[in-house]
């Protein structure tokens, strides 16, 4: 098998398997990035809330 057939058949494998993927639809894409994005911000409050809470024990310690 040549290296150009190798890449033909590989091409067409993948086309294959893209044809059979059940893609999202619009809406759970958009649900799924909103679901994304409300749990990183709640995290990122969590450990902004983290963070400042040991700095001023640390600070406290510290004096």
């Amino acid at each position: 098998m040549t290296f150009v057939t190798q890449i033909q058949e590989f091409s067409r494998e993948v086309l294959a398997e893209f044809r059979r993927v059940t893609w999202p639809s619009r809406q759970e894409i958009v649900n799924s990035t909103a679901v994304v994005l409300v749990v990183t911000l709640v995290i990122a409050f969590f450990l902004g809330a983290v963070d400042i809470g040991l700095a001023r024990v640390v600070e406290k310690i510290l004096r």
